[in-house]
């Protein structure tokens, strides 16, 4: 079973942790990924042709001749930016399966509504061309930094702090609130609440230590983050205003990264009580911690994706730091699959697409990747080095 495995993940793409590699002819998608659809874009032009296929190319899609299609999307005639899909499978009279068209905003609004209205149509898959992205940004990637949020496609980037503080780790809650570390308020790493909407923000953390990483649970309702007032560092779970904090872990070696579970039942957490970084999972509610056994050295920066089918972490070995990815469910759980060189992934809403960091010259990139195709697009508005993404679900 392993040796196929490993020829599984080298034909589509995918590197294996791992020590033997025996060629066996397997034709199977090792995460079970559908293929991209074949479509062919024809009529568009500009800025809503660039923009319709960047958003696709994350959304499920490739792009094809017509005659190898298996949709053909055109541009209708109607105003804003419309378009109409031919599915040339069907009836002759039958063969228009969709017609709509999108008004409002500027041009790139327009087409980003119909990204993803066709991505939910054709893949029943959510869109993610409307979503927004979170991240930290310095201007030389040490020292002080600001939180900027930004279309997920680097457009728009806004300033959320103006602090000239250390800041680190945004984490979602919602559409209009955002988590995150900063020494602005106590002088020292601290927990925050920030209302985009009115700006107000709170102290979360109260404690004597640092405070880290806040991580957001999926229903809102718990806000999972490392805390040292017990000497070490270790995961609690509170109330988004602080309140009902409860230690989860009480190990002496330090644990870091919490990520969600998407039921919000459990969390996922680097803990180094077996001499290295570990992944391991807990019981939200309190219990033990449970290994999670996967086949790459020192991962960290775990990511749920919102399907509850993957993990997507960082590997650190002798080669740098690696984006990996296992499933969480089936025989190849623990499984970890080589992805891409970089760090700091993070989920997409479709649980297809991922976020990471690439540093190119010295600078810390965001970089957006397909992950069953490895097709990847850096997302080079965002000035100076961007970091520690957090993407809005």
């Amino acid at each position: 079973m392993k040796k196929s495995l490993f020829l599984v993940c080298s034909l589509f793409g995918f590197g294996l942790l791992a020590a033997e590699d025996v060629r066996v002819p397997v034709s199977v998608d090792p995460l079970g990924f559908p293929p991209p659809i074949p479509v062919s874009v024809a009529g568009f032009s500009g800025e809503a042709d660039s923009v319709l296929r960047f958003d696709l190319s994350f959304m499920g899609f490739e792009f094809v001749a017509p005659d190898k299609a298996r949709y053909n999307i055109q541009k209708n005639s109607a105003a804003g930016v419309g378009a109409s899909v031919i599915d040339p499978l069907q009836p002759a009279s039958a063969r228009m399966i969709y017609n709509k068209s999108f008004t409002g905003g500027g041009t790139r609004q327009q087409t980003h509504a119909l990204a993803d209205d066709l991505a939910k149509t054709l893949t029943q898959k959510p869109g993610i061309a409307q979503t927004r992205i979170a991240c930290k940004v310095q201007a030389t990637g040490i020292g002080a930094g600001e939180i900027v949020i930004a279309d997920y496609d680097g457009f728009n980037p806004t300033p959320v702090t103006k602090d000239n503080v250390i800041c680190a780790a945004p984490s979602w809650s919602g559409r209009n609130m955002l988590f995150y570390m900063s020494h602005k308020i106590a002088g020292k790493p601290d927990v925050l609440s920030h209302n985009l909407g009115t700006g107000a923000r709170k102290r979360v953390t109260t404690t004597t230590g640092d405070n880290f990483t806040p991580a957001v649970s999926p229903d809102g309702r718990r806000v999972a983050m490392i805390l040292s007032k017990s000497g070490s560092p270790n995961l609690y779970v509170c109330d988004p205003d602080g309140g009902n904090l409860k230690q989860l872990t009480t190990t002496h070696d330090g644990e870091s990264c919490p990520a969600w579970s998407p039921d919000s039942r459990t969390i996922c957490v680097v803990s180094r009580q077996s001499g290295k970084p570990a992944l391991y999972t807990i019981p939200a509610g309190g219990g033990a911690l449970t290994r999670l056994s996967v086949n790459a050295p020192s991962p960290t920066e775990p990511d749920w994706s919102p399907d509850g089918k993957y993990l997507v972490f960082t590997s650190q070995s002798g080669a740098g730091f690696q984006i990996c990815v296992t499933p969480m469910e089936g025989p190849l759980r623990g499984t970890a699959m080589v992805l891409v060189a970089g760090e700091d992934p993070v989920w997409a809403p479709n649980s297809r697409a991922v976020m990471f960091v690439r540093t190119v010259n010295y600078r810390r990139v965001l970089t957006l990747l397909d992950v069953p195709s490895k097709q990847t697009k850096e997302i080079a508005r965002i000035t100076g080095s961007a970091s520690q993404p957090s993407w809005a679900r």
